[in-house]
C-alpha cells in the first residue's frame, strides 16, 4: 500500500518534470526576426520578474507569521498528561504543509511563466501548437501539486508513527499538515486576487473605456501588471487552494477514521484516503493523453470539456479498484454500522456531484447558453440593468449545486457517517491533476495572446491565442465552482473531524450558544466579502490614478513613441495587495481562536456551521455573476448588439469591472475561509476543550 501511494506521487513528479521539458524544448531564439526575439524576451521577462518578485515578498511576510503561529502552537496545544509534546508534533507538520504550499506555488508560477512566450510562439504556426504547449504548461501545474501533496501527506504519516503509536493522536497531529497549506493558500488567494484585481480594473477603465485602446495594448501602462496578476491570482491563488483541499480533505478522513477500530487494526484502510487521492494521478495522466487538438479546430473547448469526463470515468474505474483492495468490509463508527459499499458510495457521489457543479457552472458564465446572452442582451440598456442581471444570474446559479452538494452531504452521511463526508470530499478532488491543469492552462494562454499584441504580431496569431484563451475563461469559471464545491464539502468534513476530535456527539441547534455562533459564523463571509471587494477598491484607485497620470503627462505614450512606466504599476499592485491582505487573513485566523477561547467548543461549532451556509452560498452567486459579466462583455465583442466600440460594450465592460473582484477575489477566497476556520478550529480542539470558555466560566462565577 505504502509503496503504490510512493509509486503514485513519484509518477506525477516525473510526469511534471517530462511535461516541463516538453514546454522548454519550444526555442525562443530562432522564432522570429531579431526584433520579435527581443520583444519575446522583455515582455515575458517583465512578467516573469513581476510574477515571482511578488512571489518572493508575499511569501517573505507569510513565512515569518507562519514560524510566529507554529511557535504559539507548541505551547497553545502542549498537553503535559501526554507522553509527546503535541504542540510540538502539530507544529511541525504546519510547517511542512506551509513549505510544500509554497513549493507547489513556486512550481506553477515558474512554469507558467516561461509557458506564456512560448505558447504564443507555437501559436504561430497553428491552434494545434499553441494548444499543446500551454496544456503542457498547465499540466506541470497540475500533476506537480498533486504529486507533492501526496507524497507530502504518506510522508508525515510514515515518520510520526515512528514516534506516535495511537492512531487517533498520530491522525490528530498530521492535521497540522492540512492547517499549515490551508494558511498559505489565504494569503496567496487573498493576495493574488487583490493585485490581479487592481491592475486589471486600472486597464479596463482607464485604457479600454476613456483612451479607447484594445485590450493588452503595449501603450496601456498597467498591461505588465494585469499579466503578472493573471499568473499570481490564477497559478499561485488557484493551486493552494486546491492543495489545501486536498491536504485538509484527506487530513478528516484520517482523523474520522482513526476513531474506528477496524480501519486502525488494517494499514491499508489507515491510509484508503491517501490512496483515493494517489490512484487519481493516473486516471488523470490516462486522461491527458486524450488532450489535443486538430489543426483546423476551431475551439479549444470541447477537448478540455472531454478531460473533466474522462477523468471523472477513468477515476470512477479507479475508486472501486480502490476500495476493494485497501478498504475493510465494514467497520463501527460511533454507533453506526459501515459497509465498505457506503464507502465506495460516499467517494463515487464526490467525485461525480463535482462534475455536475462544474457543468452548471458552465451553462451560468459561458455565452455559449441562454443566462449569459439575457445579461448582454440587458446592456444594451446601460450598466445598470447588466450589473442587475448578472447579480441576478449569480443568486440563480447557486441552487443547483447547493442542492448537488446537499445530496451527496445526505447520502454519504447515511450511509457511512462522517467518515462518508471526508470520503465524498477527496473523491471529489480526486481527479484535481487533470483539474487543475485545465485550470492553470487559462492564464497561460491568456498572457499568450497579451505577448502576441504587445509584440506587434500578425492579427492570425491573437485571432489563435483568442480562441484558446476563451476556452480557458470557461474552463476557469469550471475550475472555481468545482473549487467551491470542494471547499464546501472538505470544510464539512472537517466540521464533523472537530466535532469527533472535541467529544461532541449531537449539536442542540436550540442551544443558545450554538445559535447565536451560527448568527456569528453567517455573518462572516459577508464581513470577508466586504473587505476583500474594499481592498481591491483601494488598490485599484492607486493604479487608476498612475495610469492617468501617465496618459496626462506623457503624451508620447499614445503616439507610440514613449514606453510606458510599468515597474511603477508593479510596485503599486504588490505593495496593495500586501498590505490589504492583512485584514481579511486576520479575521479568518483569529476569529476561532478567540471565539473558542471565550465561549468553548460548542460557540465554535456554531460559528462553523453558520460560516459554512452563507459562505457556500456566496462564493457560488460571487464567482458566477462575475464569471456572467466577463463572458456577456466577451459575446458583444464577437460582434454581437454592435460590437466592440458600442454603448452596449461601454455598459459591459462597466460589469466585467465590477465582476472582477466577485469572480477573482472574494468569491474564490470565500473557500479559504470555510476550509481554514475549519481546519484550525480542528487542531486546536483540545485547547478549546481544556482551556475555552474562559468568559463564560467568569460569567457563571
Amino acid at each position: 500500500m505504502v509503496l503504490v501511494i510512493y509509486g503514485c506521487a513519484v509518477l506525477a513528479i516525473i510526469t511534471a518534470a517530462v511535461y516541463a521539458k516538453k514546454v522548454m524544448a519550444v526555442s525562443v531564439e530562432g522564432s522570429g526576426t531579431t526584433e520579435e526575439v527581443q520583444k519575446f524576451k522583455n515582455i515575458s521577462g517583465a512578467i516573469s520578474d513581476g510574477a515571482m518578485a511578488f512571489l518572493n515578498r508575499e511569501y517573505t511576510y507569510v513565512g515569518i507569521f507562519t514560524v510566529l503561529f507554529a511557535l504559539f502552537m507548541v505551547f497553545a496545544l502542549n498537553d503535559s498528561g501526554t507522553a509527546i509534546n503535541e504542540g510540538l508534533f502539530s507544529a511541525i507538520a504546519f510547517l511542512a504543509g506551509a513549505l510544500t504550499s509554497c513549493a507547489c506555488a513556486y512550481l506553477g508560477m515558474r512554469i507558467a511563466t516561461l509557458g506564456n512566450v512560448r505558447t504564443t510562439i507555437q501559436a504561430r504556426k497553428g491552434i494545434k501548437e499553441g494548444f499543446a504547449t500551454a496544456f503542457h504548461a498547465g499540466a506541470v501545474m497540475g500533476f506537480g501539486l498533486c504529486g507533492l501533496a501526496v507524497l507530502g501527506l504518506i510522508s508525515m504519516c510514515i515518520i510520526y508513527s515512528q514516534f506516535i503509536h495511537e492512531p487517533h493522536v498520530l491522525m490528530e497531529m498530521v492535521a497540522g499538515f492540512g492547517l499549515g497549506g490551508s494558511t498559505v493558500a489565504l494569503f496567496a488567494r487573498v493576495g493574488g486576487g487583490i493585485y490581479t484585481k487592481a491592475a486589471d480594473v486600472g486597464a479596463d477603465l482607464v485604457g479600454k473605456v476613456e483612451q479607447g485602446i484594445p485590450e493588452d495594448d503595449p501603450r496601456n501602462p498597467a498591461v505588465i501588471a494585469d499579466n503578472v496578476g493573471d499568473n499570481v491570482g490564477d497559478i499561485a491563488g488557484m493551486g493552494a487552494d486546491l492543495f489545501g483541499s486536498c491536504a485538509e480533505g484527506t487530513c478528516a478522513a484520517l482523523v474520522i477514521g482513526a476513531t474506528a477500530v477496524a480501519i486502525t487494526e488494517s494499514t491499508s484502510a489507515m491510509l484508503y484516503p491517501i490512496l483515493i487521492s494517489a490512484v487519481g494521478i493516473p486516471a488523470c495522466l490516462l486522461t491527458a493523453f486524450f488532450a489535443r487538438l486538430n489543426s483546423q479546430a476551431v475551439s479549444a473547448e470541447p477537448a478540455l470539456k472531454k478531460q473533466l469526463l474522462l477523468s471523472t470515468i477513468f477515476m470512477t474505474v479507479c475508486i472501486w479498484f480502490a476500495t476493494e483492495w485497501a478498504m475493510v468490509d465494514s467497520f463501527i463508527l460511533g454507533e453506526q454500522v459501515v459497509e465498505k459499499s457506503g464507502v465506495l458510495i460516499s467517494v463515487l457521489s464526490g467525485l461525480w456531484s463535482g462534475l455536475l457543479v462544474g457543468y452548471v457552472t458552465e451553462y451560468y458564465t459561458s455565452h455559449s447558453y441562454k443566462p449569459v446572452r439575457e445579461v448582454a442582451d440587458a446592456s444594451k440598456t446601460g450598466a445598470a440593468t447588466n450589473i442587475i442581471y448578472g447579480l441576478a444570474l449569480g443568486y440563480e446559479s447557486a441552487v443547483i449545486p447547493v442542492i448537488a452538494i446537499a445530496v451527496t452531504t445526505y447520502l454519504s452521511w447515511s450511509l457511512a457517517g462522517m467518515y462518508g463526508i471526508a470520503m465524498a470530499a477527496i473523491g471529489m478532488i480526486s481527479t484535481m491533476a487533470i483539474g487543475l491543469t485545465i485550470d492553470a492552462y487559462g492564464p497561460v494562454a491568456d498572457n499568450a495572446g497579451g505577448i502576441a499584441e504587445m509584440s506587434g504580431l500578425e492579427s492570425g496569431v491573437r485571432e489563435r491565442t483568442d480562441l484558446l484563451d476563451a476556452a480557458g475563461n470557461t474552463t476557469a469559471a469550471i475550475g472555481k465552482g468545482f473549487a467551491i464545491g470542494s471547499a464546501v464539502l472538505t470544510a464539512l468534513a472537517l466540521f464533523a473531524a472537530f466535532l469527533t476530535r472535541s467529544g461532541v456527539e449531537t449539536l442542540d441547534l436550540l442551544s443558545p450558544l450554538v445559535f447565536a455562533g451560527m448568527l456569528v459564523g453567517g455573518a462572516l463571509p459577508f464581513l470577508f466579502t466586504a473587505q476583500t471587494m474594499k481592498a481591491v477598491g483601494i488598490a485599484a484607485f492607486d493604479m487608476i490614478e498612475e495610469v492617468r497620470r501617465q496618459f496626462r503627462t506623457m503624451p508620447g505614450i499614445m503616439k507610440g513613441e514613449t514606453p510606458p512606466d510599468y515597474k511603477t504599476c508593479v510596485a503599486i499592485s504588490t505593495t496593495a495587495a500586501l498590505r490589504q491582505m492583512i485584514a481579511p487573513g486576520l479575521l479568518v485566523m483569529a476569529t476561532p481562536l478567540v471565539i473558542g477561547f471565550l465561549f468553548g467548543v460548542d460557540a465554535v461549532a456554531g460559528l462553523l456551521a453558520g460560516s459554512l451556509i452563507a459562505g457556500l452560498v456566496m462564493a457560488l452567486s460571487s464567482s458566477n455573476s462575475g464569471g456572467a459579466w466577463d463572458n456577456a462583455k466577451k459575446y458583444i465583442e464577437t460582434g454581437k448588439l454592435g460590437g466592440k466600440g458600442s454603448d452596449a460594450h461601454a455598459a459591459a465592460v462597466v460589469g466585467d469591472t465590477v465582476g472582477d473582484p466577485f469572480k477573482d477575489t472574494s468569491g474564490p477566497a470565500l473557500n479559504i475561509l470555510m476550509k481554514l476556520m475549519a481546519i484550525l478550529s480542528l487542531v486546536f480542539a483540545p485547547f478549546f476543550v481544556s482551556h475555552g470558555g474562559v468568559l463564560l466560566s467568569w460569567i457563571k462565577f
